[in-house]
Formats: C-alpha cells, structure tokens, sequence
C-alpha cells in the first residue's frame, strides 16, 4: 500500500498517515464513537491503539484526505484472509469524515483509494460494517456501489470497551 498523495476532481488529497498524525487520528476516532454511538472512549487507550498501528506493530494501516491542507477524514484498513476466495479480505473500519467536509466527496476519495490499493496487492474483497443505527453512512455506502444485502456482522468482543470517567 502506498499513494503518495491522490489528488482528486474535488480537490482531496488522500495519503497514508504517518507518526505525526496520531492526535487528529485519535480526535477523529473520538468524534466518530460519540457522534455515531454515543460512546466516549478512553483517549489513552484508543492513543495506544493508533500508535500500534502508526508504528507497524499491527497489520493496520491509516488513510488520510486532506483539503486545502486540513485532515477532512480518516479510515483505517486492516486485513484478514478468507479461504473461501483464497485470498486477502480488506476491513475499512474507523471511518470519520469532519462534519464541515461532509457531503463534498470526501469519503468518496478515500474509498477510492483504498480500492486502488486493495485490487494493486492483490485482495479479494473490501468490507465495512456500519452500526445499523447509523443510517447516514449506509446511505454513502450504498451509493458507492457496496452491497449491505448478504452479511450483517455479528460479533463477541473478549474485552469491555475502555470508556473515560466521569
């Protein structure tokens, strides 16, 4: 995975994060669990999470865009492999884009990118889930052609989710 910085029609460069990223990384991934579940969650927790995969720790990577030189959203991909395809699944999870850059395509350019990078690495398929209270992102998600019809994502967690105090 690599682009250096796309650039697209909309004016949104997409790039991969680096070490210098972690705070907006962190203050997107906070956002995004209040906004869309009502969850504030632990920053030094989630600060230790991103770190991992800023730093290669784990097999996750950070997309980007940016528009007139601001972060206006974030994803990060993982990977997990599916012997029913013989090949490599990508995850599209921690999706925020900044509320004043919604609706102007820049969730559109970096999903864009990731498919670029998934089809030049060879992956098999893209996923996402989308809690299903969260009809807004469904709505994008279909628009660009995902299919939400053949899985809904179950899911036991092993760990509580570190909230903040009080």
């Amino acid at each position: 995975m690599g682009p250096a910085g796309r650039e697209t029609a909309a004016e949104t460069a997409v790039r991969f994060a680096g070490p210098g990223d972690l705070d907006v990384i962190v203050e997107g991934n906070r956002a995004m669990a209040l906004e869309t579940e009502d969850v504030v969650l632990d920053p030094d927790t989630v600060r230790a999470g991103v770190a991992a995969g800023l730093a290669g720790a784990v097999d996750a990577r950070y997309l980007l865009a940016t528009r007139g030189g601001r972060v206006a959203g974030q994803l990060m991909v993982t990977r997990e492999w599916s012997d029913w395809r013989n090949g490599p699944v990508w995850w599209i999870q921690s999706v925020y884009v900044w509320p004043e850059f919604r609706r102007q395509g820049v969730y559109r350019a970096l999903y864009a990118a990731v498919l670029d990078e998934a089809r030049a690495a060879g992956a098999v398929g893209v996923r996402l889930y989308v809690d299903a209270r969260n009809t807004a992102a469904q709505r994008t998600y279909a628009a660009l052609g995902m299919d939400g019809d053949h899985y809904r994502v179950f899911e036991q967690m092993l760990v509580d989710l570190p909230v903040a105090g009080p």
